[in-house]
């Protein structure tokens, strides 16, 4: 399993999903565990996080990036800045 990142992807791909009108969640610096019980794509509007997979390799996520997060996985989150994504699950 593996996190798919999309570095600053274009503001027509953006629009094209709708970015805006999802909810949007913020969290603290902090440290913890997180699984998916279904697909999560997320893009990050402020912060950094590195989140690592369950025998995976650390990946650092940060603003501009468009994330997804595949079923089933379970990581770690470490927050270093405090972050706010705009998500939503399918």
């Amino acid at each position: 399993m593996k996190i798919q990142v999309e570095r600053n992807p274009s503001p027509e791909r953006l629009t094209a999903l709708r970015i805006t009108t999802w909810p949007t969640w913020s969290k603290e610096v902090s440290t913890f565990p997180w699984s998916y019980d279904s697909t999560e794509t997320c893009y990050v509007l402020e912060g950094e996080v590195i989140v690592t997979p369950e025998g995976g390799e650390p990946v650092r996520i940060g603003k501009g990036d468009l994330v997804t997060f595949p079923v089933g996985m379970a990581c770690t989150w470490d927050i270093l800045r405090p972050i706010k994504k705009h998500y939503q699950f399918d």
